[in-house]
């Protein structure tokens, strides 16, 4: 099964759940309806990478940058940085045909993540940021998220579970576009303003 760092140490997530259309300005920018409950989505463990691979045969895709979470015994344990890859085109296609969106959304190497850290504080006060080439794409945070995570979590609750390890991606803010193979990622987490995960991906 593929992996992730926590604190240096390799963990197995058995999924990652994923929760669409919970930033206000991401909904419009795409011109979608606001929907009246949280959107979830799943990506598989086959879907997990360290690393930024442009996929084969395809001729664009998008970034959506996150603050994503490790969850164990239903409660937040880490928080990493994420990117949930999509393939747009595919994903339009699929919901005008109101059909699911896993070949948009669940291929291989399409969720992207940095190491985690350890953290049990408040996540109110945590924001995400993505540069591409050195230059500010998207920020956000939870103070800007229609669902707070330990909603998100109460939620998804109500018809499955989270095994331990489980990742928790919690949305994206608007800035989302495509990108090219050769293009230098830099994802942040803060909290309180303060940079607690930085990691760099360069797109083959």
């Amino acid at each position: 099964m593929n992996k992730i760092l926590l604190d240096n140490t390799e963990i197995h997530p058995s999924k990652v759940v994923c929760i669409g259309r919970n930033y206000t300005e991401h909904i419009a920018e795409l011109n979608n309806e606001t929907p009246d409950e949280p959107v979830f989505f799943f990506k598989p463990n086959s879907s997990i990478s360290s690393e930024m691979i442009f996929p084969k045969g395809n001729e664009s895709c998008h970034y959506e940058a996150e603050i994503s979470f490790i969850i164990e015994e239903n409660k937040i344990s880490a928080v990493g940085f994420g990117l949930d890859l999509t393939l747009r085109e595919v994903q339009s296609k699929l919901k005008k045909k109101g059909l699911p969106w896993e070949r948009a959304k669940s291929f291989h190497n399409s969720a992207v993540f940095s190491d985690f850290v350890s953290f049990n504080a408040d996540p109110s006060a945590l924001e995400v940021e993505l540069y591409i080439n050195d230059e500010l794409k998207q920020k956000g945070g939870v103070s800007l998220m229609i669902t707070k995570p330990q909603e998100i979590i109460d939620e998804l609750l109500t018809f499955s579970s989270f095994e331990d390890g489980d990742i928790l991606m919690s949305g994206t803010p608007k800035g989302v576009g495509q990108f090219n193979i050769d293009d230098v990622f830099i994802g942040k987490i803060l909290y309180d303003g303060k940079v607690i995960v930085e990691k760099r991906f360069k797109v083959h």
